[in-house]
């Protein structure tokens, strides 16, 4: 069965045939090969926002399929006018930097423990805190924010802060080597990615005084390792990363496939779709090292090259 999204893309399912379409579907997945007939694969404008070292930096598309590498924005931790001074060491290396709403503000985190909501004008904190190997953020209703923590005696957990209330998390609950989180606004569920499991969380008493994360429904990732995990714009599936594939999950089927293109990839660090022209950027580690200087695209076998940087995540930042 296949049907297009708005944006565009092409998606080739598997029928839900039994309670284990993994086996059954191994080689009939989810296709996410970017083919947008009608939108160009880049738009002069559209930034990526990259990370893995002490500096989150922009690079932006110039047109005709170029992306310049002059940056366009830049931060680091220790140039940050308001950070306190516990944090400014805490971002020696950086793991999320995901634009927010307009892309006028940054939510940078750092396996050193530090979170930031970095407004892009001032360069600025306007929000601040620590979780243990803090490895990626989510911004959720009501002014809040929800980190993943990584393996750390002060991590394995989301974390959720209100900006009312900087420096002390509200709500926190376990999840063993938190490394994904993805607010989806057309279900109202957070999802959240385990080294070993897929969950999904509702806001309880989210408008009282003691709101929390509710558990309602958990799915066993096909192989351990989880990472990286995004919501696909516009089709609202889910792709993400575990140590040694890349798969799409189907909250309505409930299953995971394999990605038709770089479903076999291992050390993914990052998938990201740019949500008006769908060209979509892959950064993979390898057993050595967790960064690379490269980001790969999708169809293409171009990539995109910056020697002598330690790259772990790309997001698209879109101008509409």
């Amino acid at each position: 069965m296949t049907r297009t999204c708005a944006n565009g893309l092409r998606v080739v399912e598997c029928r839900f045939m039994d309670a284990k379409p993994w086996p059954l579907c191994r080689f009939l997945t989810l296709l996410l090969t970017a083919l947008w007939l009608s939108l160009p694969m880049t738009r002069a404008g559209d930034e990526l926002i990259l990370c893995g070292g002490d500096e989150v930096f922009a690079l932006r598309i110039i047109g005709s399929g170029k992306i310049s590498t002059n940056r366009v924005w830049s931060w680091r931790a220790r140039d940050c006018p308001n950070l306190p001074e516990n944090l400014r060491d805490k971002f020696g290396t950086t793991d999320e930097c995901k634009p927010v709403g307009d892309g006028k503000r940054i939510l940078i985190t750092s396996s050193g423990g530090g979170v930031a909501l970095v407004e892009r004008a001032s360069g600025k904190a306007l929000f601040s805190a620590f979780v243990g190997n803090a490895h990626s953020a989510e911004m959720l209703p009501r002014n809040r924010v929800v980190v993943a923590g990584s393996t750390h005696a002060e991590g394995n957990r989301l974390a959720v802060f209100d900006f009312g209330q900087p420096g002390e998390a509200i709500h926190v609950t376990e999840l063993h080597s938190a490394h994904g989180v993805a607010w989806d606004e057309k279900r109202q569920i957070l999802w959240a990615l385990g080294y070993e499991e897929l969950n999904g969380y509702r806001l309880a008493n989210w408008a009282g005084a003691e709101p929390r994360l509710h558990l309602a429904d958990s799915y066993p990732l096909p192989d351990p390792g989880g990472h990286d995990l995004q919501i696909t714009p516009k089709c609202d599936i889910l792709v993400l990363t575990t140590g040694s594939h890349v798969y799409v999950f189907n909250p309505e089927r409930r299953a995971f496939f394999p990605h038709m293109t770089w479903g076999n990839k291992g050390g993914v660090k990052c998938v990201s779709i740019n949500p008006k022209t769908g060209l979509t950027a892959l950064i993979q580690g390898s057993d050595r090292q967790w960064w690379s200087d490269t980001v790969q695209w999708l169809d293409f076998e171009t990539a995109l090259k910056l020697p002598g940087e330690r790259l772990y995540k790309a997001r698209w930042c879109v101008k509409e």
